[in-house]
């Protein structure tokens, strides 16, 4: 007997805000690794789906109408998947080195929300659920791997989004 397919997988996004223009020698390392840590993820177990743009990543997908902004975007099974995926090789190696690429922001960069099965989150998407975050903490609209919901069809919570959202320094 097989096992039912899951209401809903995991979105993620995170986005930084880069040091120096990804073609400059500060990110050689960084960009050289995007395709080999990207296919590690395809082939992970649990992985779903990603965002790209015809150049096989999503280094090219604005954000927040701001050039120096980069994001990462993904599907997978469940959280125990994604954090599978995110704390062994070649993307561990990355997180270990993340300051020398990306400059340090005090808003949150990373949000998790539950999607139907099949859904395909898009950047608009990802854009409010970081606003949310940022505006009313972790809720089960938006959330984080440390303070999770289970899955759930949260709708957000309705207020101003206060002035300074942005990605200051």
């Amino acid at each position: 007997m097989t096992e039912p397919a899951a209401a809903y997988e995991l979105a993620e996004v995170n986005i930084a805000r880069l040091k120096a223009p990804l073609d400059s020698p500060q990110l050689k390392d960084f960009v050289d690794s995007l395709d080999p840590v990207n296919a590690d993820a395809d082939a992970a177990d649990g992985f779903v789906w990603r965002l790209q743009s015809d150049t096989g990543n999503a280094t090219d997908v604005s954000v927040f109408g701001d050039s120096w902004l980069i994001l990462n975007m993904s599907v997978w099974r469940d959280a125990d998947s994604l954090t599978a995926y995110m704390y062994q090789g070649r993307h561990r190696e990355m997180l270990a080195r993340r300051r020398e690429w990306f400059e340090r922001v005090e808003e949150a960069m990373v949000t998790l929300w539950w999607v139907p099965t099949g859904h395909r989150p898009t950047v608009a998407e990802a854009e409010s659920r970081l606003l949310h975050i940022r505006t009313h903490g972790p809720t089960p609209y938006a959330f984080t791997l440390r303070t999770s919901f289970p899955p759930q069809g949260a709708t957000p919570l309705i207020g101003e989004v206060p002035e300074g959202l942005g990605c200051a320094l």
